[in-house]
């Protein structure tokens, strides 16, 4: 144990879409293209927001989850992944409001991570609709345990110079916080949302064009010197052991990864641990490759799908290659999106595709969120991807759902928290695929990458 400098702050803010990523986006990109090495953090299971970090910065974002990951593998993670040095920063962008949270305590709230993380807080505030009345805005997150230090506050969407300046007077007297900055409302730095949040940066024409428009912008009305100076604010942090995964073996399988358009969900940590475990990830674009390449296993992640499905469904080479390799026992793990290429059918849209068909579920999808939030979930079987009794904490957000109830499957676990599948049950299993609407995180099922190589060696062995 020893003390380090690590210069960092959160920004956060209220209530969600106040204009945190934006500003996040900006001033990450403003600093590195300062020549400043910016390490970037996004509070909760989100996957599209790093997605733009990484963009922005340069640099991997990875997500910090006190609910999937613990708050020790929050800390531990953030102190592994962070750059330290001269030059080096590490922003952590808060998601929802400073305050919110599943737990009345507020411990696993951006709050509560930033009282973990010890660092200050730029707090972005929309200004639309306020007047003096924002400084108790202020006053009440900076009264609200768990109490951090509001370092500077960025007023957003402001209407008019004198709006913005009473309501700077205001904040800087009763709260004694400093306003380093007033933006004024520009559509054009508005990232388009959709029903799982912001749009992903390989839908944008030109995101890199976007996050240089935030960076130009922020600069012109902030103060950039004095945030650049909020990161200094931060005391040594007392260093703990920081080998999150490290290197371990090479060459033990070849893991094929889906990563396109239609399949992009995935936790950096997770395929650092299968590599730092001994998987060469070979990426495989499933829209436009016509076979699957010698492989050990699939992972499929997460992503979109439904917006890709006439593609997809007419790709019948690759659909048959999956097939036919799960048929002949490769491993494979499948989340959420994943799932459903595997499923039999799927309607969206007013149009019928058919997938895969190694699962005899169709799916549909609903108006509303069928799951959404955190996922509890405990196996009430032994495995070959997890152990009777194990209990698993997880994320899921997805619209699909079984048209009818399947029938014939066998599920890996029973739902206490969530909807999973069928509301009760989650986690199919065929042979040894295992899939499922749960998002899982490795920091917090520290045996999953291991298990995964583990399944993908005996394959690789068995010469099959």
């Amino acid at each position: 144990m020893h003390l380090e400098n690590l210069p960092r702050l959160m920004i956060s803010a209220p209530h969600k879409s106040a204009g945190k990523t934006m500003l996040s986006l900006g001033i990450s990109s403003y600093l590195s293209a300062q020549g400043v090495s910016v390490r970037s953090f996004k509070k909760g299971p989100d996957y599209i927001d790093p997605m733009w970090h990484k963009l922005a910065s340069g640099n991997e974002c990875y997500n910090l989850d006190p609910y999937l990951m613990g708050r020790a593998g929050c800390l531990a993670s953030f102190q592994g992944k962070s750059c330290i040095g001269e030059n080096c920063l590490a922003l952590v962008e808060g998601n929802h409001g400073l305050h919110d949270g599943l737990s009345l305590d507020g411990s696993d709230s951006s709050a509560g991570l930033a009282q973990l993380l010890d660092t200050p807080v730029l707090l972005v505030v929309d200004s639309r609709k306020m007047n003096r009345g924002i400084a108790a805005l202020v006053l009440g997150m900076q009264a609200m345990p768990p109490k951090v230090h509001i370092a500077g506050v960025i007023l957003n969407q402001v209407t008019s110079s004198r709006q913005g300046e009473k309501q700077k007077a205001a904040i800087e007297q009763y709260c004694n916080v400093p306003v380093l900055g007033a933006l004024p409302y520009d559509k054009e730095l508005v990232i388009p949302e959709r029903h799982l949040g912001l749009t992903t940066v390989g839908e944008i024409t030109d995101a890199e064009r976007f996050i240089r428009g935030a960076a130009d912008r922020i600069a012109h009305y902030c103060d950039m010197k004095a945030i650049q100076s909020l990161f200094y604010q931060a005391p040594p942090m007392l260093m703990g052991k920081v080998d999150c995964f490290g290197k371990r073996c090479t060459g033990r399988a070849r893991i094929g990864v889906f990563l396109d358009a239609a399949f992009s969900f995935y936790y950096p940590d997770n395929l650092d641990a299968l590599k730092n475990n001994g998987a060469d990830l070979v990426f495989i674009n499933s829209l436009e490759e016509r076979s699957l390449p010698d492989l050990d296993a699939l992972y499929l992640g997460g992503g979109f799908p439904e917006l890709f499905f006439d593609v997809l469904s007419a790709n019948r080479g690759l659909l048959r290659d999956v097939r036919e390799r799960v048929e002949a026992g490769m491993p494979l793990y499948a989340e959420c999106g994943g799932l459903i290429y595997l499923c039999r059918n799927a309607s969206y849209g007013g149009k019928t595709v058919s997938l895969a068909g190694i699962l005899p579920i169709d799916i549909g999808f609903a108006r509303h969120p069928a799951g959404h939030g955190y996922l509890d979930l405990r196996s009430r079987t032994d495995s070959p991807w997890f152990r009777k009794g194990t209990q698993i904490r997880a994320h899921e957000f997805h619209y699909a759902r079984p048209v009818m109830p399947p029938a014939g499957c066998s599920y890996q676990f029973d739902v206490t928290r969530g909807s999973g599948i069928t509301g009760e049950s989650d986690g199919v299993l065929y042979r040894n695929l295992f899939a499922s609407f749960a998002h899982l995180h490795v920091i917090g099922n520290p045996e999953w990458a291991e298990t995964f190589l583990s399944l993908a060696s005996a394959f690789k062995e068995s010469g099959r």
